[in-house]
């Protein structure tokens, strides 16, 4: 079996699933796991990938996903070989995908153990009395995009004891005017896909006074499979 993976999360996941040997392809945003990745070819970026040397890999499965992927590439890509495309916009949709990455490549237990310790984290995180702080998270600077309704960060942003007030499908760009307007009690700046820093808290904080602006990890709100497993202390530690 010859694995390409297009999803950087995903990427992660195959390897804590036991997977490593059979992974020859991975996109330059597949970062995890740092000891390990460099063991397979880079096939380009999760927007443009590099078909010529998709082709040179001849993968036995393509893993991609809806969003993260060119829908062009992927459609080229199902005409010579097999694709797993998943579709990810909630907490469950994640766990379902684990299991039908389980159950396609031959390791549904390991699988079902990881979608247990997942479930048992996030079971606890819900049993934990959190205020639910009217936030807008941003994914984008210049223009500015916040993650809307009907994402996987939304779902997150309810876990992490955060109400999403930007109630637009996606990802919709934001003026300084509705920002304002919206009057948010956090503003979350994320690591990625803009790589907000510390330069960028005083432009919010001077135009939301009255707001709280944190840069979080964007990993922990974006990031599906097994990096879900540290999601839920993480977004504890966002509240002390």
């Amino acid at each position: 079996m010859k694995i390409v993976c297009a999803v950087p999360s995903i990427t992660e996941l195959l390897y804590d699933l036991g997977l490593a040997q059979y992974v020859v392809g991975r996109t330059k945003f597949c970062i995890h796991p740092h000891n390990q990745i460099d063991e397979a070819s880079v096939i380009g970026g999760t927007k443009n990938l590099n078909i010529k040397k998709i082709q040179e890999l001849n993968p036995s499965i393509i893993i991609a996903n809806k969003e993260e992927n060119s829908k062009d590439q992927i459609e080229l890509l199902k005409q010579k070989y097999e694709v797993l495309l998943t579709e990810i916009d909630n907490y469950r949709d994640a766990i379902n995908t684990i299991r039908l990455i389980g159950n396609r490549l031959n390791c549904a237990i390991e699988a079902s153990v990881l979608i247990k310790r997942i479930e048992q984290e996030f079971k606890a995180l819900s049993n934990i009395n959190t205020r639910n702080h009217n936030a807008i998270y941003f994914i984008w600077n210049n223009p500015m995009m916040c993650a809307g309704n009907n994402t996987y960060i939304n779902s997150m942003l309810a876990y992490a004891g955060f109400n999403n007030i930007i109630k637009t499908d996606r990802y919709p760009e934001l003026k300084e005017s509705e920002l304002k307007m919206h009057s948010p009690e956090y503003v979350l700046l994320s690591s990625e896909p803009y790589p907000f820093k510390e330069k960028h808290i005083k432009y919010f904080e001077q135009l939301l006074p009255n707001a709280k602006v944190l840069l979080v990890d964007g990993e922990m709100f974006s990031w599906y499979g097994s990096r879900m497993l540290k999601a839920p202390k993480y977004f504890l530690s966002l509240h002390s």
